[in-house]
């Protein structure tokens, strides 16, 4: 099929394929914040080089912490993460991982909500960084109109969903946090990585117009959410406490966003549309990197 302009449908779009990586944070206290993911959100330790730690599921990398103590935290007015939402397949596992994480970490919890596409319960960690633990209703479930994803916020209350959804093997694996327990409830991934930035017309132009993202909601000024192959989201971007922000300095929190495409065809592909864009890249031969309009750093590689 061919376009108005010429152009192959679906040209200038990330494949359907695309996924998310790994969320990078720079963190000023490396085991405080291994335990929080570990014991507390239920991530295994995959590895431990020095001042760098690897969170995930499986072979999986979900949360990469980089020990930074010489910085400091940014302003909450700043552009950098909203948070990091993780995607658990079962509704166990998500269970489990909230009751671990309200078990061994009370005061960080901050609020949950049904959202008709997903059912989302949110933390904050210790060092501020905001995290979603999620789980996805089958997409026979989602309704869109004329384009766009309908998306609720809907009281979603954690007690019931607890006793709903936490069985006797997921406590167990919760009160443990081996890999081996809690690798038998299912697999976890970087389900969407939501920022905060300056303006909502500028993040449709570098994520959308740029980057290859298909707008799935918005709201006016204030929230952007993007995506690939149909997913209800896979980005988002609010204004909601950094309005006006500008291009962001060194600090903790936000170190990197990962996106994952299918092959080296499609990172190819990217790399000449963000040149077209005159968008400053590094290009190593394996990934392809560069800074959103607020100096968040993303980097691309393809899943081979």
């Amino acid at each position: 099929m061919i376009t108005t302009n010429g152009q192959p449908a679906g040209a200038g779009l990330l494949a359907a394929d695309t996924g998310m990586g790994a969320v990078t944070l720079r963190v000023g206290d490396l085991d405080a914040m291994i335990r929080y993911y570990r014991d507390g959100v239920t991530l295994d330790l995959l590895s431990h080089d020095g001042p760098v730690a690897v969170l995930g599921r499986g072979a999986t990398p979900i949360v990469i912490l980089e020990h930074a103590p010489e910085l400091r935290h940014a302003s909450p007015r700043d552009a950098g993460l909203f948070h990091t939402a993780i995607l658990f397949d079962t509704r166990e596992a998500l269970a489990t991982a909230i009751y671990s994480v309200a078990a061994k970490h009370p005061g960080t919890f901050t609020g949950s909500a049904d959202h008709l596409v997903s059912e989302a319960f949110y933390f904050t960690d210790p060092e501020g960084n905001g995290v979603e633990l999620y789980f996805d209703r089958d997409r026979s479930q989602w309704s869109w109109v004329h384009g766009t994803i309908e998306m609720g916020t809907l009281y979603l209350d954690p007690n019931t969903y607890l006793r709903e959804h936490l069985t006797e093997r997921a406590a167990d694996a919760a009160a443990s946090v081996t890999a081996d327990a809690t690798s038998r409830l299912g697999d976890a991934v970087v389900g969407h990585v939501h920022l905060s930035v300056g303006d909502i017309a500028s993040a449709r132009e570098f994520y959308v117009d740029r980057l290859g993202f298909e707008t799935t909601a918005s709201m006016g000024d204030h929230a952007l959410f993007v995506s690939a192959g149909g997913y209800h989201h896979h980005m988002a971007m609010n204004t909601w406490n950094s309005r006006g922000a500008g291009r962001r300095g060194l600090a903790l929190g936000l170190g990197k966003v990962e996106i994952v495409v299918p092959g080296a065809d499609d990172l190819g592909a990217l790399g000449e549309r963000m040149a077209h864009h005159r968008v400053p890249t590094r290009d190593d031969g394996r990934t392809l990197a560069f800074d959103d309009p607020w100096a968040n750093l993303v980097e691309v590689r393809s899943a081979g």
